[in-house]
């Protein structure tokens, strides 16, 4: 397996960490609080965190025996559109990070598959896939502005808000629309 040099890693990207002040001595720890701009195309179709929006990072980093573990939060804000009723949604989300990021030529190359574990490449990591994970992870597939959105009316496309309660459309089917036109006349 060819080894990936710590060049590979921009140590200026606000994503990658740089672990030298990190004693790799199973239990020194280390806070890291940064706000970064938010990475492009983090969410779904329907609600996503704005690009170059802040996104703010509140974790620990952990020497442990295989590598370091990082824990903490991720927020920031969220934008998009109600899958019921399309109107915008803006929230904010606090999702927590959990992720071990194994030392090159630990026991945990042999033990897991490439993709299980993130991985030091020489002092640095890039925590832009474990926070993609926890964000996009929880996001709904369909968001909603609030839990009792009634959403649009399937006929005329209307909020369901703005219309009255008995609000209906009357379908006539095609076929039998001829009768309308007849008149009870023989009585």
């Amino acid at each position: 397996m060819p080894k990936i040099s710590q060049n590979h890693l921009d140590p200026r990207k606000p994503l990658v960490v740089d672990t030298t002040k990190l004693p790799r001595q199973p239990g020194a720890t280390r806070a890291l609080k940064r706000v970064i701009p938010a990475p492009k195309d983090l969410g779904l179709e329907l609600i996503s965190v704005p690009e170059g929006s802040d996104v703010e990072l509140d974790l620990s980093l952990t020497s442990v025996s295989e590598g370091v573990y990082v824990n903490g939060n991720v927020r920031g804000s969220l934008t998009g559109e109600c899958g019921r009723c399309l109107d915008e949604i803006d929230q904010s989300f606090d999702v927590t990070i959990a992720e071990l990021f194994a030392y090159e030529d630990s026991t945990t190359e042999e033990t897991t598959d490439e993709d299980e574990v993130g991985r030091m490449h020489g002092d640095l990591f890039d925590l832009e896939p474990a926070v993609r994970d926890a964000v996009v992870l929880t996001l709904p597939t369909n968001p909603v502005c609030r839990p009792d959105c009634p959403g649009l009316c399937p006929d005329c496309g209307v909020h369901l808000d703005d219309l009255p309660a008995d609000h209906s459309h009357e379908v006539v089917d095609a076929r039998w629309a001829a009768l309308r036109n007849i008149s009870n006349t023989e009585e």
